[in-house]
Protein backbone atom coordinates (compact mmCIF):
# COMPACT_ATOMS: atom_id res chain seq x y z
CA UNK A 1 0.00 0.00 0.00
CA UNK A 2 2.49 2.66 1.12
CA UNK A 3 5.32 3.86 -1.09
CA UNK A 4 8.17 6.34 -0.73
CA UNK A 5 9.81 8.41 -3.44
CA UNK A 6 13.32 9.84 -3.51
CA UNK A 7 12.02 12.91 -5.32
CA UNK A 8 8.99 14.39 -7.03
CA UNK A 9 9.34 12.94 -10.52
CA UNK A 10 7.34 13.98 -13.59
CA UNK A 11 4.38 11.62 -13.03
CA UNK A 12 3.99 12.58 -9.37
CA UNK A 13 4.43 16.27 -10.22
CA UNK A 14 1.63 16.04 -12.81
CA UNK A 15 -0.67 14.36 -10.28
CA UNK A 16 0.08 16.94 -7.56
CA UNK A 17 -0.53 19.84 -9.97
CA UNK A 18 -3.91 18.35 -10.95
CA UNK A 19 -5.23 18.47 -7.36
CA UNK A 20 -7.53 21.37 -6.51
CA UNK A 21 -7.03 21.14 -2.75
CA UNK A 22 -4.14 20.45 -0.41
CA UNK A 23 -3.65 20.58 3.34
CA UNK A 24 -0.77 22.14 5.29
CA UNK A 25 -0.02 20.95 8.83
CA UNK A 26 2.34 22.43 11.38
CA UNK A 27 2.75 22.35 15.15
CA UNK A 28 4.56 24.32 17.82
CA UNK A 29 7.31 22.69 19.88
CA UNK A 30 5.25 22.87 23.06
CA UNK A 31 3.25 19.75 23.78
CA UNK A 32 0.52 22.04 25.06
CA UNK A 33 0.42 24.00 21.78
CA UNK A 34 -2.23 23.62 19.13
CA UNK A 35 -1.55 21.51 16.04
CA UNK A 36 -2.72 23.29 12.88
CA UNK A 37 -4.10 21.87 9.65
CA UNK A 38 -5.12 24.36 6.95
CA UNK A 39 -6.86 23.59 3.65
CA UNK A 40 -5.45 25.48 0.68
CA UNK A 41 -6.71 25.92 -2.85
CA UNK A 42 -6.54 28.09 -5.93
CA UNK A 43 -3.38 28.17 -8.00
CA UNK A 44 -1.05 28.64 -5.02
CA UNK A 45 1.17 25.52 -4.90
CA UNK A 46 4.44 25.13 -6.81
CA UNK A 47 6.97 22.35 -7.22
CA UNK A 48 10.26 24.23 -7.07
CA UNK A 49 12.58 21.25 -7.51
CA UNK A 50 12.71 17.47 -7.08
CA UNK A 51 12.71 17.89 -3.29
CA UNK A 52 11.49 21.49 -2.87
CA UNK A 53 7.98 22.95 -2.87
CA UNK A 54 6.29 26.21 -1.99
CA UNK A 55 2.96 27.93 -1.84
CA UNK A 56 1.61 31.44 -1.90
CA UNK A 57 0.13 32.37 1.47
CA UNK A 58 -2.92 34.60 1.26
CA UNK A 59 -4.19 36.71 4.15
CA UNK A 60 -6.61 34.88 6.39
CA UNK A 61 -7.92 34.87 9.93
CA UNK A 62 -5.17 32.58 11.21
CA UNK A 63 -1.42 32.73 10.92
CA UNK A 64 -0.42 29.44 12.55
CA UNK A 65 1.74 28.18 9.69
CA UNK A 66 3.95 31.28 9.71
CA UNK A 67 4.34 31.17 13.50
CA UNK A 68 5.13 27.46 13.65
CA UNK A 69 7.61 27.65 10.78
CA UNK A 70 9.38 30.55 12.45
CA UNK A 71 9.61 28.55 15.66
CA UNK A 72 10.67 25.14 14.36
CA UNK A 73 10.34 24.75 10.57
CA UNK A 74 8.37 21.47 10.59
CA UNK A 75 5.69 21.19 7.90
CA UNK A 76 3.57 18.57 6.16
CA UNK A 77 1.67 18.94 2.88
CA UNK A 78 -1.06 16.42 2.10
CA UNK A 79 -2.85 15.86 -1.20
CA UNK A 80 -5.83 13.51 -1.59
CA UNK A 81 -7.39 12.15 -4.76
CA UNK A 82 -11.07 13.06 -4.61
CA UNK A 83 -11.66 11.69 -8.10
CA UNK A 84 -9.92 9.01 -10.14
CA UNK A 85 -7.87 6.30 -8.45
CA UNK A 86 -7.57 6.56 -4.66
CA UNK A 87 -4.31 8.13 -3.50
CA UNK A 88 -2.87 10.22 -0.68
CA UNK A 89 0.52 11.94 -1.03
CA UNK A 90 2.31 13.44 1.95
CA UNK A 91 5.31 15.74 1.66
CA UNK A 92 7.20 16.10 4.95
CA UNK A 93 9.72 18.88 5.16
CA UNK A 94 11.50 21.73 6.83
CA UNK A 95 10.08 25.04 5.79
CA UNK A 96 10.56 28.76 6.02
CA UNK A 97 8.09 31.61 5.88
CA UNK A 98 9.01 34.56 3.65
CA UNK A 99 6.80 37.56 4.38
CA UNK A 100 5.70 39.82 1.54
CA UNK A 101 8.41 42.36 0.81
CA UNK A 102 11.32 40.24 2.06
CA UNK A 103 14.19 39.56 -0.39
CA UNK A 104 13.28 35.85 -0.63
CA UNK A 105 9.64 36.74 -1.27
CA UNK A 106 10.57 39.19 -4.03
CA UNK A 107 12.79 36.54 -5.65
CA UNK A 108 10.01 33.89 -5.73
CA UNK A 109 6.99 36.16 -6.28
CA UNK A 110 7.05 35.89 -10.12
CA UNK A 111 6.39 32.13 -9.83
CA UNK A 112 2.86 32.73 -8.53
CA UNK A 113 -0.34 34.47 -9.70
CA UNK A 114 -1.06 38.08 -8.76
CA UNK A 115 -3.80 37.57 -6.18
CA UNK A 116 -4.92 40.37 -3.86
CA UNK A 117 -4.10 39.95 -0.18
CA UNK A 118 -0.81 38.09 -0.53
CA UNK A 119 0.81 37.67 2.88
CA UNK A 120 3.93 35.62 2.11
CA UNK A 121 5.42 32.53 0.52
CA UNK A 122 6.14 29.26 2.30
CA UNK A 123 9.06 27.21 0.95
CA UNK A 124 9.98 23.72 2.16
CA UNK A 125 12.85 21.34 1.53
CA UNK A 126 11.36 17.86 1.58
CA UNK A 127 12.68 15.15 3.88
CA UNK A 128 10.15 12.46 3.01
CA UNK A 129 7.86 12.01 0.02
CA UNK A 130 5.34 9.23 0.49
CA UNK A 131 2.02 7.95 -0.70
CA UNK A 132 -0.65 5.75 0.81
CA UNK A 133 -3.77 4.13 -0.52
CA UNK A 134 -6.54 6.62 0.15
CA UNK A 135 -9.09 3.80 -0.10
CA UNK A 136 -11.37 5.48 2.47
CA UNK A 137 -11.31 8.95 0.88
CA UNK A 138 -14.74 9.78 -0.59
CA UNK A 139 -15.18 10.88 -4.18
CA UNK A 140 -16.06 14.51 -4.79
CA UNK A 141 -16.58 16.53 -7.94
CA UNK A 142 -14.75 19.82 -8.32
CA UNK A 143 -17.18 22.58 -9.28
CA UNK A 144 -15.10 25.74 -9.13
CA UNK A 145 -12.71 27.74 -6.99
CA UNK A 146 -14.30 30.04 -4.43
CA UNK A 147 -13.48 33.70 -4.94
CA UNK A 148 -14.66 34.91 -1.53
CA UNK A 149 -11.15 35.50 -0.13
CA UNK A 150 -10.07 37.36 -3.25
CA UNK A 151 -13.19 39.55 -3.24
CA UNK A 152 -12.64 40.26 0.49
CA UNK A 153 -9.03 41.36 -0.15
CA UNK A 154 -10.02 43.46 -3.18
CA UNK A 155 -12.76 45.19 -1.17
CA UNK A 156 -10.37 45.97 1.71
CA UNK A 157 -7.65 47.20 -0.65
CA UNK A 158 -3.92 46.98 0.12
CA UNK A 159 -4.10 49.36 3.09
CA UNK A 160 -7.09 47.55 4.58
CA UNK A 161 -5.40 44.17 4.20
CA UNK A 162 -2.25 45.52 5.88
CA UNK A 163 -4.33 46.89 8.77
CA UNK A 164 -6.07 43.51 9.12
CA UNK A 165 -2.70 41.72 9.20
CA UNK A 166 -1.42 44.11 11.91
CA UNK A 167 -4.55 43.44 13.97
CA UNK A 168 -5.03 39.70 13.41
CA UNK A 169 -1.80 38.15 12.08
CA UNK A 170 1.01 39.11 14.47
CA UNK A 171 0.70 36.04 16.74
CA UNK A 172 -0.55 32.46 16.59
CA UNK A 173 -3.40 31.14 18.72
CA UNK A 174 -0.73 30.03 21.23
CA UNK A 175 0.86 33.50 21.25
CA UNK A 176 3.89 32.63 19.10
CA UNK A 177 5.18 35.51 16.96
CA UNK A 178 3.95 35.27 13.37
CA UNK A 179 4.07 38.38 11.20
CA UNK A 180 6.00 41.35 12.52
CA UNK A 181 4.00 44.56 12.47
CA UNK A 182 6.59 45.92 10.03
CA UNK A 183 5.95 42.99 7.66
CA UNK A 184 2.18 43.33 7.67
Amino acid sequence: MGKQFQEIGPALADWVRAQHLFFVSTAPLSGDGLVNCSPKGMDTFRILGPRKVGYLDLTGSGVETAAHLRENGRILFMFCAFDGAPRIVRLHGRGAYHAAGSPQFRQMRPLFPAYPGIRGIVVADLQRIGESCGFAIPRYRFVEERDTLLRWAEKKGPEGVEAYQREKNTASLDGLPALDAAES
